[in-house]
């Protein structure tokens, strides 16, 4: 009985987070346990499980006698997580350059087909394939702790790129994951992180992160209105 309920409860957990990474839910977006349990065929008490676990993955947060929402990280929150991942990244890197299985490098490049296959053809699809790309190489260095972290923020950068992005570019992505690809066949540690602080580094601009001074027509507008009252 509990094996079947913690399968369920992953189940739940799974779908809920594609949902969220694949953007169809919405950052805000509330989740009510009997409409989620309703959907989804099963007890609020799984769901609150799965809702749990989502928020210590900080997809999703808690707001008392509301209920549960998914996360709105702030713009300071998302700069902070986008910190923390390239320091992971870089070390994830560092490793496979020393030891990577046998079968890596095929997985790695499956893995890059099939981000081919959506180029240019689903945003929210081709984000979650990108982000899954990057936690295929924390899991490839055997690392458990590490992979696990990475899996975290590589997660919660895909929500933020879903509140803040003003686009998301397949075709880099893929060019550029492939050349991390060579750099780690190369055994070239230096050329491989500098490939990914760039990719990382256009990821997080195209999150618009940096805060905009509002404009003067922006500002004067708010005083405007009390000439025509």
């Amino acid at each position: 009985m509990t094996e079947n309920k913690n399968t369920l409860t992953n189940a739940v957990h799974d779908l809920l987070r594609r949902a969220i990474i694949e953007q169809a839910l919405k950052p805000g977006m509330r989740l009510p346990e009997d409409t989620v349990g309703e959907q989804f065929g099963v007890s609020r008490t799984i769901v609150r499980h799965a809702l749990v676990r989502l928020e210590n993955e900080g997809l999703v947060i808690t707001r008392r006698n509301r209920g549960a929402f998914v996360a709105e990280p702030s713009k300071e929150e998302a700069q902070h997580v986008f910190e923390v991942r390239r320091c992971l990244e870089n070390e994830v890197i560092r490793l496979l350059c020393k030891r990577i299985p046998e079968t890596g490098y095929d997985r790695l490049e499956a893995h890059v087909r099939s981000e081919e296959t959506v180029k240019g053809k689903d945003g929210p699809v081709s984000i979650r394939l990108a982000g899954e790309f990057h936690i295929l190489l924390a899991e490839l260095t055997g690392n458990d702790v590490l992979a696990r972290y990475v899996s975290e923020v590589v997660l919660r950068c895909s929500l933020i790129m879903s509140l803040y992005a003003r686009n998301h570019s397949s075709d880099c992505a893929v060019d550029e994951h492939l050349q991390i690809i060579e750099a780690i066949r190369d055994g070239d540690a230096a050329r491989a992180i500098e490939i990914m602080d760039h990719h990382l580094g256009a990821v997080a601009d195209r999150a618009e992160l940096s805060q905009q001074p509002d404009s003067i027509q922006s500002i004067l507008s708010h005083y405007g209105k009390e000439l025509s009252q």
